[in-house]
């Protein structure tokens, strides 16, 4: 119990100090972002700039801008603590709650598959790499993954378009879905989302593989000595017995740990391939939010990844003892 009200607590200091932060930065500068966004669209035309004073000044008392900025704060926060971010300037009347429940399923369908699948296979073939009884085709080919380490996801994104999607136009380049399809729940409709969702998982999986691999092969090496090892090994237990039991397991614990401070790279990663695939997550309404000038819809997703990953930090930690009994909850 005790355990779980301190990571509560952490938990609480991690939003506290996200939400300050959000709603400081923006405003040490001295450019309003209603002025800015409403200047734009008067330079394309879409009113009299003799107009425009009255509109910032009826903006800033509807968003209550006008007030003191201690006030701004404690609106600011109670509005976080209900989860109320705020309205979007350039999707006005939706919330920025809403464009994150929209776009939220894309992104975590993404993420989901594309960590699970880079984390299982890197480690799998990191462990491969560094067990003496492994086929030598098998070391070298899970050696060769390493490669893909000092590759950028964004890079790799490019590449497989260029390549993949241009060259030999074996896959769709952009989009979550055919043009024209109505998103419904059928099979068709399903192999067509998966279809369009290669590209991307593709660059995200090996954009992250050759970290797994490379991190997983010297803690592999590293428990090759161990005394439990050894044993296993007069004991005349078999090498798959061995290799699962273990090695594998003991490698692996070190890992999970890994995996929740690379979350935070991931989740980055995943916002710049969506944008350049132009799927519908919320990395791309956080890019057009960027270039509208949409400063409430910056804040809140900056705010939501922020506690996303620390809850999945603490979850993480959470399963933890499940795999190693030595550690216990306190």
């Amino acid at each position: 119990m005790l355990f779980i009200l301190k990571r509560l607590s952490f938990i609480f200091m991690v939003v506290w100090a996200a939400s300050t932060i959000t709603f400081f930065i923006p405003r040490i500068s001295d450019v309003n972002p209603i002025r800015e966004r409403f200047a734009e669209l008067a330079r394309l035309g879409g009113f009299a700039p003799g107009d425009l004073e009255k509109i910032v000044e009826a903006y800033n008392k509807a968003f209550g801008l006008d007030k003191s900025l201690w006030v701004q704060y404690y609106d600011y926060m109670s509005g976080v603590l209900r989860l109320d971010f705020g309205v979007s300037l350039n999707k006005f009347p939706k919330t920025v709650l809403m464009l994150i429940a929209e776009s939220l399923p894309w992104t975590i369908g993404l993420l989901l598959v594309t960590t699970i699948f880079s984390f299982v296979i890197g480690n799998l073939m990191g462990a491969l790499a560094a067990w003496p009884q492994s086929p030598k085709w098998v070391r070298s080919l899970s050696t060769s993954c390493i490669l893909f380490q000092g590759i950028p996801p964004v890079l790799l994104a490019i590449f497989l378009i260029l390549f993949f999607g241009l060259h030999l136009g074996i896959f769709p380049i952009a989009g979550a879905y055919t043009i024209g399809s109505i998103p419904k729940l059928s099979f068709d409709f399903i192999l067509d989302v998966i279809w369009h969702q290669i590209l991307p998982g593709l660059a995200l999986v090996f954009g992250s593989l050759g970290t797994w691999v490379l991190s997983m092969r010297g803690m592999g090496i590293t428990i090759q000595g161990e005394d439990y090892v050894l044993f296993a090994e007069h004991k005349g237990l078999s090498p798959l017995v061995i290799f699962r039991d273990y090695y594998l397991r003991n490698a692996l614990l070190p890992q999970i740990t890994g995996l929740a401070l690379a979350l935070a790279n991931v989740i980055t990663s995943a916002i710049v391939v969506e944008s350049i695939f132009g799927l519908p997550g919320v990395g791309t309404v956080l890019i057009n939010a960027i270039r509208a000038n949409d400063f409430l819809v910056i804040y809140g997703i900056v705010l939501f990844l922020t506690i996303a990953v620390a809850l999945l930090m603490a979850l993480v930690e959470l399963l933890y003892p499940l795999l190693d009994p030595r550690i216990k909850i306190e």
